[in-house]
C-alpha cells in the first residue's frame, strides 16, 4: 500500500539569515510538497534535483547509497528545516532523478516520533499517546 504525506520545506540557511536580519523572513526559500512518499525502505529525506534548485541548497558531498537497482552516488546537499504533521526537525537531504517522487525514509520517521500505520498512514507514534518523544541525545 502506497503512502503519502504533506512535507513543508525551507531551506536552513534562509531561516537562520532571516532571524539574524540579513534577509527578509519572505525571502526564505519554501516549497510544500502536498504527497511526499513515505518509504520506510529509505533512510533519509530524499528530494528530486528540480525542488533541490528551487531551496537554493549547496552540494556538500556525495554518498554512496543501495537501492532496488543497485549501488548509486548520491550527491548531499545543505540541510532543509521539514515539518510533517505539525513537527519540525531538520536534516541534510541527497539528490534524486528530477521525475522523482520526494521520499520521507525512516530516519525522518524517527526524528519526528512519527508511525507508518498500514490502514491510517502516518501517524504519531501510539506507543507515546501523541506526545513527541524526542530521540535520546
Amino acid at each position: 500500500m502506497r503512502h503519502t504525506t504533506e512535507v513543508k520545506l525551507a531551506n536552513l540557511a534562509d531561516l537562520i539569515r532571516a532571524q539574524d536580519g540579513t534577509i527578509n523572513p519572505d525571502e526564505v526559500r519554501r516549497v510544500t510538497v502536498k504527497d511526499a512518499l513515505v518509504d520506510t525502505g529509505a533512510s533519509r529525506l530524499s528530494l528530486p534535483t528540480p525542488i533541490i534548485e528551487q531551496l537554493g541548497l549547496s552540494p556538500i558531498g556525495n554518498v554512496n547509497s543501495l537501492t532496488a537497482n543497485g549501488i548509486v552516488t548520491r550527491t548531499v546537499y545543505s540541510e532543509v528545516e521539514f515539518t510533517i504533521l505539525g513537527r519540525t526537525e531538520s536534516i541534510r537531504v541527497t539528490d534524486l532523478p528530477a521525475n522523482s517522487p520526494v521520499l520521507v525514509g525512516h530516519i525522518i520517521l524517527e526524528k519526528l516520533d512519527l508511525s507508518l500505520h498500514i490502514k491510517k498512514g502516518l501517524i504519531y507514534n501510539p506507543d507515546h499517546g501523541d506526545e513527541w518523544m524526542d530521540e535520546a541525545w
